[in-house]
């Protein structure tokens, strides 16, 4: 496959034209004509390079996408935000040895994240595909675990061989195949009409290619990307300056020196314990009538009598 962006970018414009299989295979000519010597043209710019990349692989990858998921706008979604991670990422991408197998992989990861089964529109079924043949391969593999959807998507449907295939799905070679061949016996035993490898590829291109699946512009793409690098950045710059706040105002209503706790309270021992008036004595009962007998005024209050 095309190894670089430039390459990609040669195809759309200057060279000639690439006729690509609903499948996103590329032929025999196809691939060995990046090695060929191009024409020297005029250099392109990242926008121009990425809008060619994105005319030459969106179309496919969203039919790809759609078979792995089976639902059309999941696909399209998947794809456009693959290419809006692209875009943020372009000097990486832009001299990757495979710019088309980098977005697919991003795309096929999107894709299959287990949070889409939480998302409200995905709670509903899609709607069916109009052959009957169709409806009935899309039901096999969408019964088919991920990762044997993918690998059988990428062997059969895209085309790679077995160890690029183990590559982009980050498994060893011997698990690939393990893989593989589990989900050809499952489609083998439930459509038999399939059971050969060569029918099984033309039956997914032409499930792929019967759908209607169209990619947004590629401008729309990169200006997405623009607003949601702005966002995230923003979003960062906002929790930044809280962090700063926060540590300001914690610093300044922190106290200064150790205060130790309040030791909690002691029992004392040895105080009789409260109980309630009781009769008093015979000389309780004398003061008390003195008291009452003496003056309630008068110098006698200030300056008692010694005697």
């Amino acid at each position: 496959m095309c190894r670089s962006i430039y390459n990609y970018a040669y195809f759309r414009t200057k060279g000639r034209p690439v006729k690509q299989s609903p499948d996103g295979s590329l032929t025999q000519d196809q691939v060995a004509a990046p090695h060929e010597e191009l024409p020297a043209t005029a250099p392109l710019t990242p926008a121009q390079a990425f809008d060619a990349l994105y005319a030459f692989c969106a179309p496919a990858l969203v039919r790809q996408t759609y078979l792995l998921t089976g639902r059309r706008q999941l696909a399209r979604e998947s794809v456009e935000r693959a290419f809006q991670l692209a875009w943020q990422r372009w000097p990486e991408v832009a001299v990757d040895r495979d710019p088309a197998g980098w977005v697919r992989v991003m795309a096929y990861e999107y894709a299959l994240s287990p949070w889409h089964r939480f998302r409200p529109r995905h709670r509903n079924p899609e709607a069916p595909v109009a052959d009957s043949s169709g409806r009935a391969l899309m039901a096999v593999l969408q019964r088919l675990p991920p990762p044997q959807r993918r690998t059988l998507l990428l062997y059969d449907g895209v085309g790679l061989d077995l160890p690029e295939t183990a590559a982009e799905t980050e498994a060893s070679t011997p698990t690939t195949a393990y893989r593989l061949m589990n989900a050809r016996a499952v489609i083998a035993e439930r459509l038999p009409e399939l059971a050969d490898p060569s029918s099984l590829h033309e039956r997914l291109a032409s499930l792929a290619g019967s759908e209607r699946l169209r990619a947004a512009k590629p401008s729309s793409v990169r200006s997405g990307s623009e607003r949601r690098a702005r966002f995230w950045t923003r979003a960062a710059i906002a929790f930044t300056v809280a962090l700063i706040g926060t540590t300001a105002l914690t610093l300044r209503t922190a106290p200064t020196h150790y205060e130790p706790p309040v030791a909690p309270g002691a029992e004392v021992q040895g105080v009789p314990p409260r109980v309630g008036q009781g009769p008093l004595s015979e000389a309780e009962e004398s003061l008390r009538q003195k008291l009452r007998e003496s003056a309630g005024s008068g110098p006698e209050r200030v300056a008692p009598l010694v005697r």
